[in-house]
């Protein structure tokens, strides 16, 4: 793949404005209590259907920093097929890739499923946490962002 066209960096000084907002609508789901190690699941999820490299990288970090299981980070990509996800889980990331892919719309079997598992406020916030990831995804794919290289352990630098 060839080199990025912009920076993650330069969309902050470009345009402050667009940049801040999307920002804003990608942290409401955590402040609206939905928990962080799911969206980071999913906000990963999406970003692996869309193919953004920058934010793939980005999400299985900060996913690592919060605790995420790494054999959910290593299966996310196959969740049908692992049983390590939960109901709720599995619920969150078919909701998340038929908002992302949604040539047919979404499904009344996987509106249902995700119904089940969350509230209607929730269903709410999960929506707006799917679609902020996208809208990131956009600007990643579009500009080839490089991705941020893994942080050097204190101790493996020390050595």
């Amino acid at each position: 793949m060839s080199h990025a066209r912009s920076e993650y960096e330069d969309f902050k000084r470009i345009a402050p404005d667009a940049y801040d907002l999307v920002l804003a609508l990608g942290q409401l789901a955590a402040k609206a209590g939905l928990d962080r190690q799911l969206l980071e699941l999913v906000k990963l999820r999406v970003s692996q259907v869309n193919g953004c490299a920058f934010c793939v990288q980005h999400h299985v970090l900060l996913s690592e920093r919060i605790g995420l299981p790494a054999d959910k980070l290593h299966l996310v990509a196959v969740w049908r097929e692992a049983p390590i996800f939960s109901p709720r889980e599995r619920a969150a990331l078919a909701w998340a890739e038929a908002l992302t892919l949604l040539p047919d719309g979404v499904s009344e079997d996987v509106y249902a499923e995700a119904a089940r598992e969350f509230s209607e406020t929730e269903l709410m916030y999960l929506t707006s946490a799917v679609a902020s990831t996208n809208v990131w995804n956009r600007f990643g794919a579009a500009f080839r962002w490089t991705p941020a290289p893994r942080p050097v352990a204190a101790n493996a630098a020390a050595s």
